[in-house]
């Protein structure tokens, strides 16, 4: 009791889903709230069973995860010394059903729940949230668990199909089948490419500086030419021919900023920009959005939520960005009247903002201290990217010259920049090179003059194949096919390289033979399971059950009926698939034989190519082409009880040389050992591992 005599008043309850998240929170709530995390979800379908009973309307078994007993027994606790508990969850899909299964858990009907939700964890945006608390959407709910369930219903009863017919460990998800077909029917139409010859012809003009010309017309198509008619040019214009400017057109471009990131072109442009994996990104972007320790604030929120797929930014972001634009680049560079309404694509939630940072105030370098260096470079990429989205465009005068000689037309385009806009700040990075962002100024020229040819060049081309995806283009792919949604693109990709379907050679996704194998079949047998159209289709039912437009117990019983009758049919036909084995230049210490990669429970390893006479078996271990500045063994890829990657010698315990670095078959000039590719920015460099030799130099 009081002092007054009075009883305390409890302290509401508010879970959060981790630890950061619910140390940011606390932070400014101070001690009128209890803050306390899940850790993510607390009941899930069991691991070892199907937990779902088809029969009973395709009713999911949920069960404390495990581990999770002791966790949910201290928020019952928790629970039971409040009059209010507040859910606050991440605000999407997923949020929602943890809110769910958190109030089954504390015995807290969907109806009576505290639900409240924020797009950013600041002081503001918690108490707004706390101030407008709400049920449980139980249409969001349903949305996700017939996600959940669908997707227990297609990989624990078709990738034991693949464990029996192909290997042990496969998996074969709804939303990753598809992924995996797009690579492998990418890779396919490489390797049937036919290469066509074609050529182009530049013109070189005594100008000052010299302007080179392109042909144009009335030959080939679109400045492509056989070779006779490139062959044919140049020998009909030769120095001293002049050719005659026909005219001379000047046109006011204007470029604008690229939107504010969504949670797929954040993906994409951390890739190309800083060399960041899909899973990367996020893991870090979330570090970002759920606080972290900054000098002289303490922890707080850096970034809005993180998995959105809109490009929408509030009202109170817009000013405070205007705010900041004019007080530092001017009033011009503000987008004022320039601001364009962005287009809604079909398929969009608009659920949540673009991603942004919580305060436009808060400069990369303020916080240059305070942050890891990943943490900093994907920061100020979004900070970047948000403020020149609110800023003007890039305005430039584009020239186009046309000169001809008889009826042959060429054509030269220049540009000068007359307002730089938002490229001040930002340049949104391309996987292609950009030719018009790349133009500069054309010589003065006037209609009507006269220009001496200095030299004709024939240059002969090659048509090229599409490129291998990255996780960049591939995210972009998915997302324009309506595949998946952008959190589960990361997992996606992750899943792809784990399961040895797809190998990554030099940041391009390249389907193994596995991989092409277990596409072939799935689509002989489960048309649907990789079909591009359907599991777009499935997305678009997941968004009518969230509106509740459909009941997500009929969308699960109208797929699971054909897909039974299919396992049925595909488990009687397919033979056991035979896999060639992959061959090393290991030899078997027992008999000398090649020894061959195998696959077992718990991953590759390497076996006797001599077997059944022969049964040794070894490690896999991965070579670098470095070699040992201590010893002169081989440098192998090693991982950290975390999971982190790193280089050791392969004598170890022996010898114990280590570096984060990844060796590379290259020598250094100066002493001859093994050098390391050290990643840095956007820029690589090489450096010897011999220590003491301090050699490095730019890596090409």
């Amino acid at each position: 009791m009081t002092g007054g005599g009075m009883l305390a008043k409890p302290k509401p309850l508010i879970i959060v889903e981790s630890p950061a998240k619910a140390k940011t929170i606390s932070r400014f709530l101070g001690s009128r709230y209890q803050v306390k995390a899940s850790m993510g979800h607390v009941r899930d379908l069991p691991k070892s069973q199907f937990g779902v009973d088809v029969e009973k309307g395709f009713e999911p078994r949920y069960i404390t995860i495990r581990g999770k007993g002791g966790l949910v027994k201290e928020l019952k606790e928790a629970a039971k010394k409040t009059d209010r508990v507040y859910l606050a969850t991440d605000p999407d899909r997923e949020g929602e059903a943890i809110a769910w299964h958190l109030g089954e858990a504390l015995g807290i009907p969907p109806h009576e729940a505290q639900r409240i939700q924020f797009h950013e964890i600041t002081k503001d945006a918690v108490t707004e949230a706390i101030r407008h608390a709400r049920p449980i959407d139980m249409n969001l709910v349903d949305a996700q668990q017939a996600r959940r369930v669908l997707d227990r219903v297609v990989g624990y009863q078709l990738s034991p199909l693949l464990w029996r017919k192909v290997r042990p460990g496969l998996s074969a998800g709804r939303v990753q089948s598809a992924a995996l077909r797009l690579i492998v029917d990418r890779e396919r139409e490489i390797q049937a490419f036919t290469p066509e010859e074609y050529f182009t012809v530049e013109l070189s003009l005594a100008t000052e500086p010299v302007l080179v010309a392109e042909y144009a017309a009335p030959w080939g198509d679109k400045g492509r030419l056989r070779r006779e008619e490139a062959e044919a040019l140049n020998a009909l214009i030769q120095p001293p021919a002049t050719v005659v400017v026909r005219s001379v057109k000047t046109r006011e471009r204007r470029r604008h900023a690229a939107p504010p990131f969504t949670t797929s072109t954040l993906q994409q442009e951390a890739s190309r920009r800083l060399g960041f994996s899909v899973k990367r990104t996020m893991s870090i972007a979330q570090q970002l959005y759920e606080g972290l320790d900054v000098a002289g604030e303490g922890t707080v929120g850096l970034v809005t939520y993180i998995r959105t797929d809109s490009t929408r930014v509030a009202d109170v972001a817009v000013e405070d960005a205007k705010g900041y634009i004019e007080a530092t680049f001017g009033a011009a560079f503000w987008k004022g009247s320039e601001s364009r309404a962005v287009k809604k694509r079909p398929g969009v939630q608009d659920a949540h903002e673009a991603i942004r940072p919580t305060s436009v105030r808060r400069h990369p370098d303020m916080l240059k201290d305070s942050l890891t260096r990943d943490q900093w470079r994907l920061y100020r990429l979004i900070w970047e990217r948000f403020l020149a989205s609110q800023m003007a465009p890039e305005v430039s005068d584009v020239t186009t010259v046309e000169l001809v000689y008889g009826e042959h037309v060429f054509r030269a385009h220049g540009a000068v920049v007359t307002f730089p806009g938002f490229t001040v700040l930002y340049q949104e990075a391309q996987e292609e090179d950009n030719r018009e962002a790349k133009l500069t100024a054309l010589p003065p020229l006037e209609e009507g003059q006269t220009v001496p040819v200095l030299a004709v060049k024939p240059l002969q081309h090659f048509t090229e194949p599409p490129p291998r995806f990255t996780e960049a283009s591939l995210v972009k792919t998915l997302e324009e096919l309506g595949i998946g949604r952008p959190s589960t693109y990361a997992p996606i990709i992750d899943t792809l390289l784990q399961r040895d379907y797809v190998r990554r050679e030099q940041r391009k996704l390249v389907p193994t033979e596995l991989g092409g194998v277990v596409v072939d079949l799935l689509q002989k047998y489960f048309p649907e399971i990789v079909d591009i159209s359907f599991t777009a289709a499935v997305e678009n039912q997941l968004d009518r059950i969230e509106d509740a437009e459909l009941s997500w117990r009929e969308v699960l019983h109208a797929f699971y009926e054909p897909f039974k009758a299919e396992l049925a049919r595909a488990d009687e036909d397919i033979e056991k698939v035979a896999l060639a084995s992959e061959e090393t230049e290991e030899t078997c210490a027992v008999c000398g034989r090649p020894m061959v990669i195998k696959y077992g429970r718990f991953g590759k390893f390497l076996a006797c190519s001599g077997y059944p006479e022969c049964t040794n078996t070894q490690p896999l271990v991965e070579k670098t082409g470095g070699v040992c500045p201590k010893c002169g063994g081989d440098l192998v890829v090693r991982r950290s009880k975390r999971g982190r990657t790193f280089y050791g010698c392969r004598a170890y315990p022996q010898c114990d040389f280590v570096t984060w670095w990844r060796p590379t078959e290259k020598t250094c000039p100066r002493c001859g050992a093994s050098m390391a590719l050290r990643r840095k920015g956007r820029q690589d460099t090489l450096v010897c591992l011999k220590e003491g030799c301090g050699y490095e130099e730019e890596a090409q």
